[in-house]
């Protein structure tokens, strides 16, 4: 009797790994009626952020609205974790026929928008990027290499054990310098803290060794890029989006004056009012 229960608790507990391992990389959400657009959130953030905005939307679009595993809540995946959440999305898009559907994707999310438009199988219809590069890892790491990039390292074990409170100050740190408003810098923080801890730690390893600078050939249908202006100033944000995207043959640029890197919470009114620009004049 002893060796039969050992037996159904062993069994039990691979059940739970097995299911933890096979949650899914993305959650999404449907509303509206209309033509599809794909709305996918930056990292550690849920697709609710998008809530303003598909209230205007879903008149005429059918909005799906992605929140990518171990965010907003959702049960973390399996490592790597970045490979499969673009699949996901792919086979998302694929199952469900969303022909000539619109990406619109912020930080991690349009990076994500960017490597979906490259998919041959995919006939999508143009893309739109907040505040998102095609390689963030070759901004922020001088020599960078993605081989060089591992999930054991020094940066990373100590993220992985830090405490609660110097957690969330180093969360508080950093809210700070993405919006300029700041009730909705205390929303980024707790963004950052509710997140699953291995996947903010290694998912972000993912999203640094992405680099699709060369992938940007084969980009054909209309990409607009919406930029943050602070805090490097204008200037410098042209120079650094004119290197990230050498390699697309045509974008439209629009610089977001006065906000920082949450667009969509600094000038929502703006935000809105560019994206339906934009929506209208790619029909």
């Amino acid at each position: 009797m002893k060796n039969v229960i050992l037996l159904l608790v062993s069994f039990a507990f691979s059940l739970s790994i097995y299911a933890k391992n096979e949650s899914q990389p993305v959650y999404v959400e449907v509303t509206g009626k209309g033509k599809p657009i794909v709305l996918i959130p930056g990292f550690t953030v849920p697709g609710n952020i998008w809530n303003p905005l598909i209230k205007n939307l879903e008149k005429n679009y059918e909005c799906h609205i992605v929140t990518l595993a171990g965010f907003g809540g959702k049960e973390p995946i399996s490592f790597p974790w970045l490979p499969k959440v673009n699949e996901s999305l792919k086979n998302y898009i694929l199952k469900n026929n969303l022909q000539n559907a619109t990406i619109i994707g912020h930080s991690l999310g349009g990076t994500i928008a960017t490597w979906l438009s490259v998919q041959k199988d995919l006939k999508l219809s143009e893309i739109i990027l907040i505040d998102a590069l095609p390689a963030s890892g070759a901004l922020m790491i001088p020599d960078f290499d993605p081989k060089n990039l591992a999930y054991e390292s020094p940066y990373n074990n100590q993220q992985l054990a830090m405490d609660d409170i110097t957690f969330e100050q180093t969360a508080t740190a950093m809210s700070k310098g993405m919006s300029t408003i700041k009730s909705e810098q205390e929303r980024i923080k707790n963004w950052i803290l509710e997140a699953d801890r291995q996947t903010y730690v290694y998912g972000y390893t993912d999203y640094l060794k992405l680099d699709l600078r060369e992938d940007l050939k084969n980009i054909s249908i209309p990409v607009t890029i919406i930029a943050a202006s602070k805090p490097y100033g204008e200037e410098m944000v042209k120079q650094t989006y004119k290197r990230q995207y050498a390699n697309l043959k045509d974008y439209e640029f629009i610089i977001a004056q006065d906000s920082a890197h949450f667009i969509m919470l600094d000038k929502p009114d703006w935000f809105l009012e560019q994206i339906q620009m934009i929506l209208s004049s790619n029909k």
